[in-house]
């Protein structure tokens, strides 16, 4: 194998796919990076028997040929080298780096240990790279972090013709983004169930080219496996990963058809009132919110303790209600809506709070939802 490429292009190829390295693998050879380089340019890729990162990118190939070195070593190696051309040669058991001055041999490890990548499935549909990297990113903000609850650490992609909902829960607060797509087939439904990090990774990584396209399999090749594809500057960038088992709660009836109180509030201000006013906030206690005559009023603290109190303009329909969340979930929620102004819609003062941005009239819908559930206030 030997082939030259250009220095950006093979730093930028090796960092992506060395992100989906495996920090304890099951066995050593996974932590490994596949080159590949054939006449049509060069292929580098990780697997750890879950995620596979896959980046096509040119290069002048004068070799063909495989090798497998250490992937983190090789993206610590692309980052520091000068802004020259690179050479690579694979030399008996040992690959051979040279840009400019620079020079790095590398011991390689057994191609023929290496597990096979898994097949992408065929193209679902497409969708702009941009849209989907921000929906994800307001997603997964609900997204369970207990392992010990596997189902609850994935988003849940429902498919329906031209629209994609993204559905994630942790059982204290639920998320859920509508976007539209270009779907292959009009009538498209589908469903899958994908870890959480994986796919946050994956569509911010993939916003340097115009769309994404998603691939799920009905069968047949690639059951069980999700894949996304997008261009970069230097080439194609592809990803697999298998998809979560289990039964994801039914969630979406959790979101009430009524509501008996709403409150629009500015966010900014929202969200810097419950920064501080949660400063004495007492660790798994919540801060109290108060909706009544144009204002709403958060408190934290209680008894002999530190206490906080502030109030933030409102416009509010309805009863009057007092509640309470968990400071840093609300906060989460606050963040991942984009309008200026948030709209607070409750049932009662035991049930969930619908957070949504307010969006102004004859502006459509934001598409995001974020259900939190309230906390027991401190008498």
């Amino acid at each position: 194998m030997k082939f030259s490429v250009d220095r950006d292009v093979l730093a930028d190829a090796v960092a992506w796919a060395a992100r989906s390295l495996p920090i304890r693998p099951s066995v050593p050879v996974l932590v490994g990076l596949l080159l590949d380089a054939d006449e049509s340019g060069l292929v580098l890729s990780t697997f750890d028997y879950e995620t596979s990162a896959t980046a096509t990118v040119s290069a002048d190939v004068s070799e063909p040929g495989r090798a497998l070195v250490s992937g983190r070593l090789l993206a610590d190696i692309c980052r520091s080298l000068p802004n020259k051309p690179v050479d690579l040669q694979l030399e008996g058991a040992r690959v051979t780096l040279t840009c400019g001055a620079a020079r790095f041999s590398l011991q390689t490890m057994p191609v023929e240990d290496y597990p096979t990548l898994p097949a992408m499935p065929s193209a679902t549909g497409t969708v702009d790279s941009e849209t989907f990297a921000h929906a994800v990113a307001q997603a997964v903000t609900a997204a369970g972090r207990d392992d010990m609850l596997p189902v609850l650490t994935g988003v849940r992609i429902e498919i329906d013709g031209s629209t994609i909902s993204l559905l994630a829960t942790d059982r204290f607060r639920l998320s859920q983004r509508e976007l539209d797509w270009n779907p292959n087939s009009p009538d498209e439904s589908a469903a899958a169930l994908v870890p959480a990090k994986v796919l946050g990774d994956t569509a911010k990584s993939l916003t340097a080219g115009p769309e994404v396209t998603i691939a799920l399999s009905h069968g047949g090749v690639g059951e069980g496996i999700i894949g996304f594809e997008g261009h970069a500057d230097g080439g194609l960038r592809r990803t697999t990963t298998r998809l979560l088992d289990g039964e994801f709660p039914k969630v979406r009836s959790l979101f009430p058809s009524e509501h008996q109180t709403t409150a629009l509030v500015d966010k900014a201000a929202l969200v810097e009132s419950v920064k501080r006013v949660s400063l004495v906030a007492e660790r798994n206690t919540a801060v109290q919110l108060a909706f009544s005559d144009g204002v709403l009023t958060l408190d934290a603290g209680s008894g002999d303790e530190a206490q906080a109190s502030e109030s933030v303009e409102a416009t509010i329909d309805g009863e009057d209600i007092t509640t309470g969340f968990n400071p840093q979930f609300l906060l989460d929620g606050l963040g991942a809506i984009d309008e200026p102004v948030v709209k607070m819609a409750f049932t009662q003062a035991s049930k969930p709070v619908v957070i949504s941005g307010a969006v102004q009239e004859g502006g459509g819908d934001s598409g995001f939802r974020y259900l939190l559930m309230p906390r027991r206030l401190l008498s």
